[in-house]
């Protein structure tokens, strides 16, 4: 009987048909009782004998790789893999997997809602009425503005689609350029010191990876608008944080939004420290019924799918997947 590690929280603690695709298959499933994402060494206590992992934001380095010699799946339960070490896993021969498209309407969802939230003070003006206040500070139309995407995948294109509504300009940074979607919704592809320059908000939805770490640094805040905003609902990784500290502190920037931080909880970033000047959440923009069901159902098929020996619809690395089966894709 193989068994299954499931160790993302989310799914973990949502009952549904995703449940059912592993119960259905046969497996041994082992939950770990931590309600926090694992550690390294966390993650090594518990891999010596699992044939699949269903992880979330946990710790899937090349030591847990490596102490897990019957290991044949990682599911991610998501669609960013830069919490997995995705070459430790091919040489291992190990399949990554993910769920592509799975969160792409919530994390959209959530992108504006933290641009309406910061551009209206609602913070702020929450937390004068509790406390018995009814002061109020001006806030801005986003009729007009104009709407930067440091990235125009699937993400991206959700968030478009719902801003348009508003009645904004939109600009977009991306290597890959998807021209047709691009013409149809009147957005305009530039480098990225033009969109940091002309954007009145700019929003990442770009993969973290070496050569995105840091994209947003000091430099590149420092060509922001005076009063524009910052929006990251991608991955922390993606912005310096202490330059952002910086910029906010110094009044270069009027708010940012953050569901995402490089490290995660964000215990000792000065972030935390000012105020109504930022938004911060607790890395919940896939955090729907519907899209932890989703993904959770895909995750689950993904490893039902590798350990038959098929072919997984969220497959990351098919090196690994060809050296498997014995054979091309």
């Amino acid at each position: 009987m193989s068994k299954v590690l499931v160790t993302a929280r989310s799914f973990r603690k949502m009952q549904g048909d995703h449940w059912r695709v592993l119960q259905d298959a046969g497996y041994e499933i082992v939950t770990p009782e931590q309600d926090q994402p694992l550690k390294e060494a966390e993650m090594i206590s518990l891999v010596g004998d699992v044939d699949a992992i269903l992880v979330g934001n946990d710790a899937m380095t090349a030591a847990v790789i490596a102490a897990a010699p019957r290991l044949k799946v990682v599911a991610k339960h998501g669609v960013g893999v830069d919490n997995i070490d995705v070459a430790a896993a091919t040489r291992a021969g190990v399949v990554v997997t993910n769920t592509p498209g799975a969160n792409q309407v919530a994390v959209a969802e959530m992108t504006v809602a933290l641009i309406m939230a910061l551009t209206r003070k609602l913070a702020y003006h929450d937390m004068v009425v509790k406390s018995g206040g009814w002061s109020r500070i001006i806030g801005t139309e986003l009729a007009g503005k104009t709407v930067g995407l440091v990235g125009l995948g699937r993400i991206g294109k959700e968030v478009v689609v719902r801003l348009e509504g508003f009645q904004v300009k939109f600009l977009a940074y991306d290597v890959y350029q998807d021209k047709a979607f691009a013409d149809e919704h009147h957005v305009r592809f530039v480098e990225l010191n033009e969109l940091l320059a002309e954007s009145d908000i700019v929003t990442l939805h770009a993969v973290l990876t070496a050569d995105t770490q840091k994209l947003i640094g000091e430099k590149e805040l420092s060509l922001m608008k005076p009063g524009a905003y910052l929006v990251n609902t991608a991955r922390g990784g993606l912005i310096d944080e202490a330059a952002l500290y910086k910029a906010l502190a110094e009044n270069r920037l009027a708010g940012a939004g953050l569901d995402v931080f490089a490290d995660e909880p964000p215990k000792d970033s000065p972030l935390l420290h000012l105020g109504d000047k930022v938004l911060l959440e607790p890395h919940l923009g896939a955090q729907t019924t519907e899209t932890v069901l989703r993904m959770g159902r895909m995750a689950a098929e993904n490893i039902v799918q590798v350990l038959g020996g098929e072919k997984p619809v969220g497959l990351v690395n098919p090196d690994a997947y060809a050296v498997a089966n014995q054979g091309p894709l």
